[in-house]
């Protein structure tokens, strides 16, 4: 039974940056696909970010060349870097690992 598990999620002052963790149980060296999706009040569950086990990440238009997505498979961690944070970056974000899902983590982008 794989197991998904997201930190770091915090209040953050618009400019600043946050980085979430994604752990995951057992190994992750052979699910294909990890990501990074949320969910803002009012709002349907959008993508942020893809990260495959080889080949090129995907971004969310929105978060391009502010966020990175990053994977340590010796960890068995996901990693979303992000910077330059808007309010609109507000919300719970959610890992998945395969067809695994976290419970999430907030984010809170305010000054």
């Amino acid at each position: 039974q794989v197991q998904v598990v997201e930190s770091g999620g915090n209040l953050v002052q618009p400019g600043g940056s946050l980085r979430l963790s994604c752990a995951v149980s057992g190994s992750i060296l052979s699910i294909v696909g990890m990501g990074w999706y949320r969910q803002a009040p009012g709002k349907q569950r959008e993508l942020v970010a893809l990260i495959p086990s080889g080949g090129n990440t995907v971004y969310a238009e929105s978060v391009k060349g502010r966020f990175t997505i990053s994977r340590d498979n010796s960890k068995n961690t996901m990693y979303l870097q992000m910077n330059s944070q808007k309010p609109d970056d507000t919300a719970v974000y959610y890992c998945t690992a395969g067809n695994h899902w976290g419970q999430g983590t907030q984010v809170t982008v305010s000054s």
